[in-house]
């Protein structure tokens, strides 16, 4: 389990190496375009299982931690969900890596 800390002194939210490394994606290209928004997540259960939201902009101060030391590959369809719903009115809402579809390069046959 990686972490995100938010703030100083930081909030520390959870989520697994390989879906933190696409939320910092996603999260670092909106910043490094000076773009502010929401991010929203769905509590796990010992959190109460309610929903939580941050607001980032350029100057947050954020801090990604992976338990792992290997680099998860990247799945290019969830980071085109994910950063669809980061330029989308109601910010960046966290979901669940999609399965691949047909059409991916890697499900492709020549």
């Amino acid at each position: 389990m990686g972490s995100l800390l938010y703030g100083n002194p930081g909030i520390v939210i959870t989520f697994d190496d390989r879906a933190l490394m696409h939320l910092q994606i996603v999260i670092s290209t909106k910043l490094r375009r000076r773009e502010s928004f929401v991010f929203t997540w769905t509590d796990s259960v010992g959190e109460g299982s309610g929903r939580s939201a941050i607001w980032l902009d350029p100057t947050s101060t954020l801090y990604f931690r992976y338990f792992g030391s290997r680099m998860p590959s990247i799945n290019r369809e969830w980071i085109e969900a994910l950063m669809l719903s980061a330029n989308s009115a109601g910010g960046l809402v966290f979901i669940v890596e999609p399965e691949p579809t047909a059409l991916t390069p890697a499900k492709t046959r020549r």
